[in-house]
């Protein structure tokens, strides 16, 4: 083994066959393009995730849940959380106990329960929906009875009904109850 340095790269010489016969691997240059075949198949196999439908859809989907948010939240603290302050004569959210100067708000914790039961409601009835579309759009796949065989003599594609092979002129049936050998 030699190895030899040009412009800082290292090269190894190797000698195969006779006489003066060699051939000079790039061990260096083989890495960098072994790294770059790498990097843009990282790179390929990135953008085929990101632009399947599957992740697209995800991303809307966490925007409109996070606008829905918006629009819970103010159910719960706007109209709610009041409702309930009705009944105790107070603001539902503001309901606070305090110990050795701490304030411990379970209306503000009761408040977020509510929001979350509300929206685990409305996820649980819209998936209920998609899951009873998609149940509807797919429609029982029917297998097919085959129409075709194979003759066991020239392996030709015949009519499954035929008892001699058009191509050959075998006898099918002859050859269908003899045993395998």
């Amino acid at each position: 083994n030699c190895w030899i340095s040009v412009l800082g790269v290292g090269i190894r010489a190797c000698p195969f066959g006779t006489g003066s016969e060699k051939t000079i691997l790039t061990e260096a240059f083989m890495a960098k393009e072994k790294k770059t075949r790498e990097k843009s198949k990282f790179l390929k196999e990135f953008k085929e995730f990101a632009l399947k439908g599957n992740v697209m859809d995800l991303a809307i989907g966490v925007i409109i849940g996070a606008a829905f948010q918006a629009i819970v939240t103010s159910l719960t603290s706007d109209i709610i959380s009041p409702l309930i302050g009705l009944v105790a004569d107070t603001d539902f959210s503001d309901m606070a106990v305090k110990i050795n100067n701490v304030d411990i708000r379970y209306g503000a914790f009761i408040t977020a329960v509510i929001n979350f039961l509300i929206m685990a409601l409305v996820i649980f009835l819209f998936l209920k929906v998609i899951n009873k579309l998609t149940h509807l759009s797919k429609k029982e796949e029917v297998k097919e009875e085959p129409t075709t065989k194979k003759c066991p003599f020239c392996f030709s594609e015949i009519n499954i009904q035929a008892t001699r092979c058009p191509h050959c002129t075998s006898e099918l049936d002859a050859a269908e109850n003899e045993p395998e050998q």
